[in-house]
């Protein structure tokens, strides 16, 4: 179909992290030139694409395709005042993700200028199997579910601290269903450490994940539980009175 087609080439921009050709695109997408010329050509016909000689890149109207989902959204919609409340109360930097197939998705976000870590907004992807959130979201996915997604996906160490083994990673998430949060302790960067919660409607279905990252040299981990944590529960309990 030519919008499955349109729409991959928009996420191929997104996996090249700058401008493609032709080639560049078809290999991603697995389409033919021929498909992902005519997907670039409507692309840049509408506005959403513009080109550069051999080079196509994204135009800024493809924002709206983006905030087309945090307009229409209604945890977006009450998210950013609890979290820049928690951001404030903790002087540390807080995010909402949702799941979207093997990657936490920051939805929501609020950075402290304290903040470690540079470069992660709304649209940010964090894999799944090393992140506080993600775990969080994996939580109440059947075991053999997330054993199979585990199994199918690429686990790079990304620090020394990352857990990659298929066993640890499910342990992780077993620990996160006992004890109701998560944390990635340098796992995605090092010096940087976050806890998250999961984010419920008022049906107690899980909707998202809630974090904090603190840097390891504010607090040991003993500490961000017990100083982080709480001020979580209080912005998930809220989250549960709005939605």
């Amino acid at each position: 179909m030519g919008l499955e087609k349109g729409l991959a080439i928009v996420e191929a921009f997104g996996i090249s992290k700058g401008p493609v050709t032709l080639t560049q695109a078809s290999e991603i997408t697995g389409h033919t030139k021929a498909a992902v010329r005519r997907s670039l050509l409507t692309l840049c016909k509408l506005g959403y694409a513009v080109q550069n000689g051999r080079h196509f890149q994204l135009a800024p109207r493809s924002l709206r395709l983006g905030h087309a989902y945090v307009a229409s959204d209604p945890l977006t919609k009450v998210a950013q005042p609890i979290l820049e409340m928690t951001s404030e109360r903790t002087q540390e930097s807080s995010s909402i993700a949702v799941l979207d197939s093997q990657d936490a998705v920051f939805v929501a976000r609020s950075t402290h200028r304290r903040s470690l870590s540079s470069g992660l907004g709304v649209g940010a992807r964090l894999p799944a199997y090393a992140s506080a959130t993600g775990r969080v979201l994996l939580s109440e996915r059947p075991a053999g579910e997330v054993e199979f997604m585990l199994n199918r996906m690429m686990r790079p160490a990304l620090t020394p601290h990352t857990l990659t083994g298929t066993q640890e990673v499910m342990n992780e998430i077993a620990l996160v269903r006992s004890r109701g949060y998560s944390i990635s302790d340098e796992e995605l960067e090092i010096g940087l450490r976050s806890i998250a919660v999961p984010i419920r409607n008022g049906r107690g279905g899980l909707i998202a994940a809630m974090s904090l990252a603190v840097s390891t040299s504010r607090m040991t981990r003993e500490q961000a539980i017990a100083q982080l944590l709480p001020e979580l529960e209080t912005a998930r309990r809220n989250f549960a009175a709005l939605l």
